[in-house]
């Protein structure tokens, strides 16, 4: 998948601040930076024909740029996450609490890069029977006028002037070696501490741990890393029409969030400890709330103000903080981010499946990026390849394909659809009022489709 950024003004300059990491900001996660929601430049809805643009009034919604500040923003007044030491195996997708010393050099002995022989002084010369493997302890020195086979990695005698590759060099009929090109002193040799000294300064806090930071951890002689923990996620499934199994039928339809949210969630750096399924139980929801030692709950449906909608009463009986209700988004206005207490939060999904994942990528994924502390993904654009139907008021979410240098919308985005994000890459902002054929447009990139972390959902 390409990303192509387009960028200017402001967005540069962010993305240059960006890469200036304080590690105090890193360990209490606060980088101001990292709570610029992509979006911010939204045009405004334009004006119906004959008169001025109509306000909406049907609620105090906020907007979506700044309900993802919101959310980034919110796990910053909680208690600091102390660090935790992560064994190498566990640590992929997490971010460095402190930095990486060199704990040796690398490498720690001069070694051959190449398969062929150690020579000592100039050519032709006499090989010994016998030669040198990597892993097996230091080979005796060599004299002048004398080579031993070598593979690569193995230990470099002492006193060997350099290494001739296989492929430069023939034995005459009396076994002595020659050179077939000129030989250089210390060609095809590693030296010690040629890519770092003991103590070297490798990795900074802040650094997000790809398989690359891996392996330079291990060779640098590291069994664990200090790491910001991940987010401890719990989801509650609400809602009585729900089936775990087989097809829809009398008025039951099938749970699609139970399923997808999880691995998304971890796709997005949590640990999922507990998928719960409630129905539609005030006193249940309550006690499920108020008892999880999660860092954030997740809810389902339950939102808006029907009959049977717990979360917002539920939410006022155990006095909570509502930080948003509901974003100026479609699908999925009705969302809403609250603190339960200090260093715990509760981010409410609509249940239509799409208008759920618009609020999983509005309020949950900046949340749980600060909690992590990983950095703010840089803002992209795309032209579109094919025009985006707009609402008039608030900004839209659709299902995109990136096609080279463009972005393609898909058919089947309703708020109860999953066809359209099942086949995407990325979804596009789509602004008030709409995006026509050939407009750039910002996209949010789907975690498995941005070749990041978030490909492992395990």
């Amino acid at each position: 998948m390409t990303a192509r950024a387009t960028r200017t003004g402001e967005d540069a300059e962010n993305a240059e601040n960006a890469e200036d990491f304080d590690v105090e900001e890193v360990l209490a996660l606060v980088n101001e930076d990292d709570v610029r929601s992509p979006g911010d430049h939204h045009t405004p809805a334009p004006a119906p024909q004959g008169g001025s643009p109509k306000p909406d009034h049907r609620h105090k919604a906020t907007p979506w740029p700044e309900a993802r500040a919101t959310a980034a923003r919110a796990a910053r007044s909680g208690a600091r996450r102390s660090p935790v030491s992560v064994r190498l195996d566990d640590a992929l997708g997490l971010t460095l609490a402190a930095p990486l010393p060199a704990l040796t050099d690398l490498p720690s002995f001069d070694t051959s890069a190449m398969d062929g022989w150690a020579v000592a002084g100039p050519g032709p010369w006499d090989v010994r029977e016998e030669g040198v493997l990597a892993g097996h302890a230091e080979p005796d020195p060599l004299g002048d006028g004398e080579a031993v086979r070598i593979a690569t990695g193995a230990r470099v005698p002492q006193d060997t002037t350099a290494v001739l590759r296989s492929e430069h060099g023939r034995s005459d009929d009396k076994g002595r070696l020659h050179a077939t090109r000129e030989v250089v002193t210390g060609q095809d040799i590693r030296p010690r501490g040629q890519e770092c000294r003991s103590g070297d300064h490798l990795l900074p806090a802040g650094t997000f741990v790809t398989p690359a930071v891996l392996g330079l951890a291990a060779a640098a002689g590291y069994d664990t890393l200090t790491a910001v923990p991940r987010p401890r996620v719990e989801v509650l499934v609400l809602g009585d029409e729900l089936l775990t199994e087989g097809t829809p039928h009398d008025g039951l339809i099938r749970d699609a969030l139970g399923p997808m949210l999880p691995p998304w969630l971890r796709a997005l750096g949590a640990e999922v400890i507990a998928v719960r399924r409630l129905g539609d139980d005030a006193d249940a929801l309550r006690k499920a709330i108020t008892g999880s030692g999660a860092d954030l709950i997740v809810t389902t449906g339950g939102t808006a103000a029907g009959p049977v909608d717990h979360v917002h009463p539920t939410l006022r009986r155990i006095g909570a903080e509502l930080l948003v209700d509901g974003v100026k988004v479609r699908p999925g206005h009705p969302m809403l981010l609250a603190r339960i207490k200090e260093n715990q939060h509760l981010v409410g999904l609509p249940g239509n499946p799409l208008a759920a994942v618009s609020g999983l990528l509005t309020l949950a994924e900046p949340l749980l990026r600060t909690l992590a502390a990983h950095p703010t993904p840089e803002p992209y654009t795309l032209p579109l390849r094919g025009e985006a139907h707009g609402h008039p008021y608030d900004t839209r979410l659709i299902p995109v394909v990136l096609r080279g240098d463009g972005a393609v919308p898909l058919h089947y985005n309703g708020p109860a659809m999953l066809r359209g994000i099942a086949a995407a890459d990325a979804l596009a902002v789509v602004p008030p009022g709409g995006a026509g054929a050939g407009q750039e447009t910002e996209l949010l990139d789907l975690p498995w489709a941005s070749g990041g972390i978030g490909v492992c959902f395990t």
